[in-house]
């Protein structure tokens, strides 16, 4: 008998953990779940990422408002997948930001996008009638974007780094305190969901310009706060180390002229040992082997996902 799809089957609740990791600098982490965060500015608040609903996105917003009142002017979308942007709603943000490359990939994909997630991922669309539509960015940018906090607080500067995870992924730095929101450029002890990605890209240039910000606190996609300057590298160098074996393992059968399916079962082998233990392995792991596989096969831009390619992905390789 086949695996349980995706994580249809992870119905258990999170913990869910508020971390101060500065004056005015939050951090929501829940047992892997997707993180979020906030930076307070003088007078306004920039919060980074919606989580997949207005009904969940309230309940991290009643944890921040036991910290402060500023009101929410920016809110800032590492990328496009409907787990980090259909919250929006509830935050009431004056500015949405993101790369110019996610508002187009929420116009290529976005609805494809969403029936995918909340079928591989039910438990995260809480209340999910609660949506109402797709989220539009109404500020973006290409290289940098960057808002003065006020006061004494500094800047908050969002910058594109290279295609990776997507071909739109940003990341959130605060040199005034030397943090770094990753967004799912970096997992902190979670897998990788790589079926969007640019596997040669990411796990090259892009987290080189990750690694050269020289973080001391690193907020990923998943998992837990990496703090310290040696926590935080090695965060992007586990990230880049799964890329690596993905590339290494896959690109060896498919040099060879294997199967999708044995390129899948040498990547779970080699993976596993170190992976295979941490949040969503199992879920991800096909749908990132048949996205690299068609990197090998010379197709540039991923396939988009469907709630119907999905299941025929997890029964071909999960099966």
């Amino acid at each position: 008998m086949g695996k349980p799809f995706a994580s249809s089957a992870d119905l258990d609740a999170k913990q869910q953990t508020l971390e101060v990791l500065a004056d005015g600098v939050y951090a929501l982490t829940a047992e892997g779940d997707p993180n979020v965060g906030a930076i307070e500015g003088e007078d306004f608040l920039v919060c980074f990422e919606a989580l997949a609903t207005p009904v969940a996105a309230r309940e991290w917003l009643a944890r921040l408002r036991e910290h402060t009142d500023k009101p929410i002017r920016y809110l800032v979308l590492s990328h496009y997948h409907a787990v980090r942007v259909l919250g929006a709603d509830a935050f009431g943000a004056d500015v949405i930001v993101a790369h110019e490359r996610t508002r187009e990939l929420i116009a290529e994909r976005g609805r494809a996008d969403w029936d995918s997630e909340y079928g591989r991922m039910p438990r995260l669309f809480k209340e999910p009638e609660s949506i109402p539509g797709l989220t539009w960015p109404t500020a973006t940018f290409t290289d940098r974007f960057t808002i003065d906090l006020g006061g004494d607080r500094g800047d908050l500067v969002l910058q594109y780094c290279g295609r990776g995870h997507t071909e739109g992924d940003i990341v959130a730095w605060l040199p005034e305190h030397r943090i770094l929101f990753a967004g799912d450029l970096v997992e902190a002890q979670a897998a990788l969901y790589t079926g969007d990605a640019f596997h040669h890209d990411w796990a090259t240039g892009t987290l080189d310009r990750v690694a050269g910000f020289g973080a001391e606190a690193l907020v990923g996609g998943r998992g837990a706060v990496a703090r310290g300057r040696e926590a935080c590298a090695a965060a992007v160098e586990q990230t880049r180390g799964f890329l690596d074996v993905m590339r290494e393992r896959v690109g060896a059968v498919h040099g060879r002229g294997g199967t999708l399916r044995e390129a899948f079962e040498a990547a779970h082998t080699a993976l596993a040992p170190e992976f295979g233990r941490w949040p969503i392995f199992e879920h991800c792991l096909p749908f990132d082997v048949a996205r690299l596989w068609e990197e090998y096969d010379g197709v540039e831009r991923p396939t988009v996902w469907t709630a119907e390619r999905d299941r025929e992905v997890w029964a071909r390789l999960q099966g």
